[in-house]
């Protein structure tokens, strides 16, 4: 299996289709197999690099709290191992976050930005209601699959739920195969609230979209505007009808990210970087 490494920790990953290199950044609890659904879409047209974050899946699992900047720094460190100089970033929630900070840490690195479920941090962050708050405080004292299914209703859009409630069991299907022990999942969340860019976004000069459902209760749209106002020249792209894991409830979105990336793809086409 390939492994990358920043320091002493050991970075799943895998690659999968040809051409212009995308890093997928996962989010909380997420590993490899839960861009089951992006992969395919990406992969028709790129060289799509996936990878499980630290203290998850089959990468090194932790015994300390670690920040997002070092996230970032094991991103660019699967890049090394895949034999890419340069690639579009394309973060979800949490790997958002560590998007961010690759493309703040490593700009040179970066050829185009997606940020999915995102929020700048800091105290220029929207909250989540209290409920949702509550809910997984609550969540803790929960098996992994009892919290999944409880939290149906805060991930996924009711839409997606009346109408296609087989995208949620496939994805669910997914995640269980890799579940998070509580000790990770409360490093991750103190990744999350340790996360504060909003004073650094004007200095991302990567294209950039920003992503979001419009029914997120998870991160607030609210933040997606935050973003796209202070990263210069970022698109804003939401979703009506999409909940945080937007990626399942609206599968055009991964199709429009990828017509993004296209866009912007012809450093990447002619640089010499290797494509798969």
């Amino acid at each position: 299996m390939p492994f990358a490494r920043n320091g002493t920790v050991k970075l799943y990953w895998e690659s999968v289709g040809q051409g212009p290199a995308v890093l997928l950044v996962a989010g909380r609890g997420m590993t490899v197999e839960g861009w089951w659904s992006t992969v395919p879409v990406l992969a028709r047209s790129f060289r799509v690099i996936t990878f499980d974050n630290r203290d998850t899946g089959r990468s090194s699992p932790m015994a300390w709290p670690y920040s997002v900047a070092q996230m970032a720094d094991d991103a660019a460190a699967v890049l090394d191992a895949a034999g890419e100089e340069r690639a579009h970033v394309y973060g979800i929630s949490l790997g958002s976050l560590v998007a961010q900070e690759v493309a703040l840490r490593h700009p040179d690195r970066v050829e185009a930005l997606v940020l999915g479920a995102s929020s700048a941090g800091g105290f220029a962050a929207y909250m989540p209601t209290e409920f949702v708050e509550t809910f997984f405080a609550r969540a803790g004292g929960m098996t992994v699959s009892e919290a999944d299914w409880a939290a149906v209703p805060i991930t996924y859009a009711e839409k997606t739920r009346r109408t296609h409630p087989e995208r949620i069991i496939t994805d669910i299907a997914h995640r269980a195969n890799s579940p998070l022990p509580p000790l990770a999942s409360l490093r991750q969340a103190a990744a999350v609230a340790g996360h504060d860019a909003y004073e650094r976004l004007n200095l991302i000069d990567a294209p950039t979209l920003v992503v979001h459902g419009e029914k997120d209760r998870v991160i607030r749209p609210a933040n997606a505007l935050v973003l796209a106002g202070q990263i210069p020249g970022a698109q804003l792209q939401l979703w009506p009808d999409a909940g945080h894991m937007y990626i399942i409830d609206e599968p055009e979105a991964d199709q429009e990210i990828a017509r993004f990336l296209q866009r912007h793809s012809t450093a990447l086409f002619t640089s010499g970087t290797p494509g798969g």
